[in-house]
């Protein structure tokens, strides 16, 4: 089994196990890091690995009550992965700052980890990653009004991650009209 299809098969082990992130989100990310890469030039294996791992202690970390601690929890996991491939030392650390860089709040050290951070954007502010991201919000429980709040939340710290003059365009239009619907949903 190669390397795209083994970080895969882990991401979707632990979303079985734990619920989260949900499949729907691996596979928008995991599309778009593909897309940007070809247009952008980037090696698409190296992102395909870096979307599929970015939250691959997600899961695991919310059960524990550990959510802040969930990109070293998946950068630590993804270290232990990569030692079962062989891959060059820059691979490697391509790979881990796709993982420790896509919340935006580590430095980007390669094309590649700032595509998988903009990748991950569409989780939340692409609508078919916002819905998603309010359906599973309600299944884990709480209010109409708690879950809306933190998909909303969720929404406005990946819009300030966008960095990609292409993402930034993208998606624009689809966070103008989310803002809207929000506003309305709260007014109703």
């Amino acid at each position: 089994m190669g390397i795209i299809e083994a970080a895969r098969n882990f991401a979707r082990s632990e979303t079985e196990q734990y619920g989260t992130p949900i499949l729907v989100h691996l596979e928008i990310s995991e599309k778009k890091a593909i897309e940007l890469a070809e247009q952008l030039g980037a090696d698409k294996k190296i992102v395909q690995v870096g979307t599929n791992l970015m939250d691959v202690k997600l899961g695991q970390a919310i059960k524990e009550n550990k959510r802040e601690h969930h990109i070293e929890m998946s950068a630590e996991a993804t270290r232990d992965f990569l030692n079962n491939f062989e891959l060059s030392d820059k691979e490697r650390q391509k790979i881990i700052n796709c993982v420790e860089a896509h919340h935006g709040t580590v430095p980007f050290k390669s094309r590649e980890a700032e595509i998988c951070a903009n990748a991950d954007c569409y989780r939340f502010i692409h609508p078919k990653g916002f819905f998603a991201f309010l359906l599973l919000l309600g299944k884990r429980g709480g209010s109409f009004a708690e879950c809306l709040a933190r998909a909303e939340e969720k929404m406005e710290e990946k819009h300030n991650t966008l960095s990609l003059d292409i993402c930034k365009k993208e998606l624009e239009h689809y966070y103008i009209a989310l803002k809207q619907f929000i506003k309305d949903a709260r007014s109703f």
